[in-house]
Parts: structure tokens; C-alpha cells; sequence
């Protein structure tokens, strides 16, 4: 029985086995004959199959409550885009919240610049978040030009804003 135990796991299991049925007739019959063998692969492919599946089921549930807290995560977040009135007849857009839904941002303003031939980049916000301002008032043409780039990017999640700078006086 312990002459099995190791060379089960060895390179020579095919000398083991000729000198167990050579030297113990009986205890080969017993370990190798086919109604044993089958036995005892049915009896562990049984606890296998409990044990993994088991493993599996929980993997596969944490895997899957993930991706629905991802779901949820981008259907909660919006994408802002704000009209913001520098002076007189100037003014810049910016967009933020892109980057939950797993969008470049440099991409997005190389993408925005292209688009609208104007300057765009990535800046932080007085929160220390990233956002895009763009050049020019391109609001409603960047509403429809994330829709049709980015499909994964819901048309309610997107708002449009306005902001005006306080006139002096």
C-alpha cells in the first residue's frame, strides 16, 4: 500500500506496478483490479465534483455580484457637460464624469479637439478631479458626439448645464 503512495506520483508507476504484481499478487488484484479502480475513481471524482462546484458556484456568484455593482455604479453616474460664459461673447465647455464609464480622457479631448476644431484638455477641478474643457460653446454638438462615439454612455445619464460668470457692477 505504501509502495502505491509513492510511485502513484513518480516517473516509474509502470515499474511499480510489474514488481507489485511480481513480489504481492494479492495487493495488486487489490489496488488495480478494474472493480476497485473504478470504485475509488467514482468515490473521488464524486467528491471532487461536490467540493468544485461548490468553489465554482461561489466564484461565479462573486464574479457576478461584481459586474452588477459596476452596472449599478454606471447607471448612478452622470456626465456633465457645462456651458461656462467667459467674457463677453467667449466661453468654454466643460465634461465630466466620462471616465466612469471606463472612457480615456486624453482620447476623449484628442477626440473633442479633432471633432471641433478647437483646443481641448484634461484638467483637474477645484474637487481634484479630472475633467475636459473644450474651447468654444460646443455643448449640444458634444451631447450628440458622445452618443453616437460612445454607445455604453446612457442619453439620460448625460446633463446639460449652463454657468454664468456674475457681471460686475
Amino acid at each position: 500500500m505504501e509502495k502505491k503512495k509513492y510511485c502513484e506520483f513518480g516517473p516509474t508507476l509502470d515499474k511499480c506496478k510489474k514488481w507489485l504484481q511480481e513480489k504481492h499478487p494479492e495487493m495488486f488484484d487489490k489496488l488495480y483490479s478494474e472493480p476497485e479502480m473504478s470504485e475509488q475513481l467514482a468515490k473521488t471524482s464524486l467528491e471532487d465534483q461536490k467540493q468544485g462546484n461548490d468553489v465554482e458556484d461561489k466564484k461565479k456568484a462573486k464574479e457576478a455580484a461584481k459586474i452588477e455593482r459596476e452596472l449599478q455604479k454606471k447607471m448612478a453616474s452622470k456626465v456633465i457637460i457645462t456651458r461656462i460664459a467667459r467674457n463677453k461673447r467667449k466661453c468654454v465647455t466643460n465634461v465630466y464624469g466620462l471616465e466612469n464609464f471606463d472612457i480615456d480622457l486624453k482620447k476623449a479631448a484628442k477626440s473633442f479637439a479633432t471633432k471641433f476644431a478647437c483646443g481641448s484638455s484634461v484638467v483637474k477641478n477645484n474637487q481634484g478631479n479630472d475633467e475636459i474643457v473644450v474651447q468654444g460653446d460646443v455643448s449640444e454638438d458634444l451631447f450628440e458626439f458622445i452618443l453616437e462615439t460612445w454607445p455604453d454612455v446612457p442619453e439620460d445619464n448625460i446633463e446639460l448645464t449652463e454657468e454664468k460668470k456674475p457681471k460686475k457692477g
